[in-house]
């Protein structure tokens, strides 16, 4: 709850009655905390004690390898471990489109993600699907494929219940920055809503992946799954760019 979406929709849930627990490096104020890092197995164990549903949203987003190995991946793992051993059946992880990113170096969505909309228009229209391979283009987007992986594995392995949401950009101004951004757009009313959404659905679910991306003009990410399986209806998303209103 220390980050962007992490305190966003934590402190969502807790508005709408749900009871909160929060698990990070730093205590978080207002709500039951654990202090812990998550390349530790045994720090983090007694964060898991007693809980239903975990929303796994830490992740490391810069270029240094270890940072991804300690968070992303050996993180990750201690994060399904935990919820195993402490007999949760119930992980709802941030994913990401990270995972798919390089499919953006490619039209028709390169041009997408450059509003480059007279291109567009005469091309035959792509959307991707969690059915499409993933094609991350660095080490972050190829640390979430592990962790969709991981939840893939516990959820056949050990029967959870696993939703992996692949985030959209959410910005702290709640704007995109720029057209690439406008395209993958997720507002904080969105992707409140679809967490929120997805606790209420996890119980009923063996594995998913589903996408957060708000109704953009740009939008390539497919939310059919994410409607289909959870209830999620976009509130906002980006008309246009450049950027008139929202």
């Amino acid at each position: 709850m220390s980050g962007l979406i992490g305190g966003m929709a934590g402190c969502h849930l807790l508005g709408k009655g749900y009871q909160i627990r929060s698990l990070n490096r730093r205590i978080v104020s207002g709500v039951e905390s654990f202090q812990g890092d998550i390349k530790d197995l045994d720090q983090i164990l007694p964060a898991f004690e007693g809980i239903d549903i975990v929303v796994h949203l830490a992740a490391y987003l810069g270029e240094k390898w270890q940072d991804h190995l300690d968070t992303n991946i050996i993180g990750c793992y201690n994060v399904f471990e935990a919820a195993k051993r402490s007999g949760v059946k119930n992980i709802i992880f941030g994913s990401s489109g990270a995972t798919q990113k390089f499919y953006e170096n490619e039209d028709p969505i390169k041009s997408i993600t450059e509003a480059e909309w007279d291109k567009v228009r005469n091309m035959d229209p792509l959307i991707l699907t969690h059915l499409d391979p993933p094609r991350p283009d660095n080490i972050y987007g190829a640390s979430k494929v592990w962790g969709e992986t991981l939840g893939r594995l516990y959820s056949d392995e050990q029967g959870m219940s696993v939703i992996c949401i692949r985030i959209g950009r959410v910005t702290k101004d709640n704007v995109p920055v720029d057209a690439r951004h406008a395209a993958v757009y997720c507002s904080h009313r969105d992707i409140n809503q679809i967490i929120e959404k997805s606790v209420c659905k996890i119980e009923k679910i063996k594995f998913e992946i589903i996408y957060a991306v708000s109704n953009n003009k740009g939008r390539f990410r497919d939310i059919s799954k994410a409607k289909e399986v959870v209830g999620y209806e976009p509130e906002d998303g980006i008309k246009e760019w450049p950027l008139k209103d929202l």
